[in-house]
């Protein structure tokens, strides 16, 4: 009578441990590249946004001889202002609709700015003024910074 050789087919967990420990090392390599790559689209994203908002204000004030003020906002670029009301408002406004930062803040405007004739800027990951990295304010006085 012949005996049957049972033929196992599958890793052993010296094999399976072996490929987990490869794919941690691969990961830690990956993840940090990933979360910088992260922070700088969102960087990026507000830049863009901010530098958008500012050709729309220029516009405006084209159009009108003025900047929008703080109260009126960027606001003002969607929906015509009432008080004081523009004198050669664009039918349809000066952009579609507001983005809000990366982050689901508004943009801050101010008109006088601290900066410039208007300010344009976020507050950041965290929405609060300062901080450095994904937490930075970036504005229109200081987009050179972060490219």
């Amino acid at each position: 009578m012949k005996r049957k050789m049972n033929k196992q087919s599958g890793f052993t967990l010296l094999e399976v441990m072996v490929v987990v420990v490869i794919l941690g090392i691969l990961a830690s390599f990956v993840v940090p590249n990933l979360l910088g790559n992260k922070e700088k689209a969102d960087q990026q994203k507000a830049i863009t946004d901010i530098v958008a908002l500012e050709n729309a204000l220029d516009m405006y004030k084209l159009d009108n001889s003025v900047y929008p003020t703080t109260d009126q906002g960027l606001e003002a670029l969607v929906n015509k202002p009432s008080s004081p009301e523009p004198r050669n408002y664009r039918d349809g406004g000066y952009i579609k609709r507001l983005p809000t930062d990366p982050w689901g803040n508004d943009y801050q405007y101010l008109s006088p700015g601290d900066n410039g004739n208007i300010d344009i800027f976020t507050l950041g990951a965290n929405g609060q003024e300062g901080g450095e990295g994904v937490n930075a304010d970036i504005g229109n006085w200081n987009i050179q910074d972060f490219q």
